[in-house]
């Protein structure tokens, strides 16, 4: 099977459309059209049907689907192995969130250098649907993430549950940052039910981020209060520069690790997932 054909089927099947598969896949709709039409033939089996709304897996194509998912992967696997350098006997691609890389994912990196040497690793940084995409596709092995979406013939375990909590910058003259102050960052939809039902009310924020880090590094520097990550603010805490809002509700903030099924039990695989749960521990 040709892994273009592999790619194209799997698209479709993610965005619903022969031509938003094509728009994907910078190629023209008869194009994709062709590699599927091709597939079915080899296969002798439909694996699409097309409607108005787009196309919708048949019976044999949902079958399929798992195959098409485990061939990419593989072909991924075997671009990494021939690429290895010498003295590397595998190699893992882990990609994660940007609010996760410190110190969670940092201290998987120095874990699987100081006990794995042997292993190479490929590091990514991205938003969660493109973590999920590359996921998907083979380019990466593990995504660790927030809330991760479920995809068919993937495993998703729970590595930790951090504390979402309320602090605030000391202001001059010991006066507690006011509501004025909040700084409200989009930890997600959970999130946002959770705190419009249990959080103090603080009115309209006058700055929304959609990313941890930058909320944070904004009220150290400009000053304000707002929800972030417990193992993120406990340094500055200690430090004097920010204190927790006392009585303020805290919120449950799970990391997950998603991985494939088919590869879990790779050697360097078993390795990285138990390199994860040291990190958390």
């Amino acid at each position: 099977m040709d892994i273009d054909r592999a790619r194209t089927f799997l698209e479709i099947v993610h965005c619903g459309s022969f031509l938003r598969a094509a728009d994907r896949l910078h190629v023209t709709q008869t194009t994709v059209s062709a590699r599927i039409r091709t597939l079915e033939e080899e296969l002798g089996r439909q694996l699409f049907a097309r409607n108005r709304n787009g196309a919708q897996l048949t019976p044999a194509g949902r079958e399929f689907e798992r195959f098409a998912q485990s061939f990419v992967q593989v072909w991924e696997r075997a671009r990494h192995q021939l690429a290895l350098p010498a003295g590397r006997t595998g190699a893992v691609a882990l990609g994660g969130e940007l609010s996760l890389w410190n110190p969670l994912l940092l201290d998987w990196l120095v874990y699987m250098r100081k006990a794995r040497p042997q292993i190479a690793v490929h590091a990514h940084v991205g938003v969660p649907d493109q973590l999920l995409e590359q996921l998907r596709t083979g380019v990466l092995d593990i995504a660790v993430l927030y809330a991760p979406k479920l995809l068919p013939g993937f495993r998703v375990e729970l590595l930790q549950e951090e504390q979402l909590v309320l602090v605030r910058t000391p202001a001059a003259g010991g006066e507690a940052a006011s509501g004025l102050d909040y700084v409200y960052v989009d930890w997600g939809p959970l999130f946002a039910v959770q705190h419009g039902a249990g959080s103090p009310a603080f009115g309209e924020p006058g700055v929304l981020v959609g990313l941890g880090p930058l909320g944070l590094s904004y009220i150290l520097r400009a000053g304000g209060m707002g929800y972030f990550r417990k193992g993120a603010v406990t340094p500055h805490v200690e430090a004097g520069e920010l204190e927790l809002v006392e009585g303020a509700p805290e919120f449950t903030y799970p990391a997950y690790a998603v991985y494939a099924e088919a590869g879990e039990n790779r050697p360097e695989m078993q390795d990285a997932l138990a390199g994860l749960k040291r990190a958390v521990g």
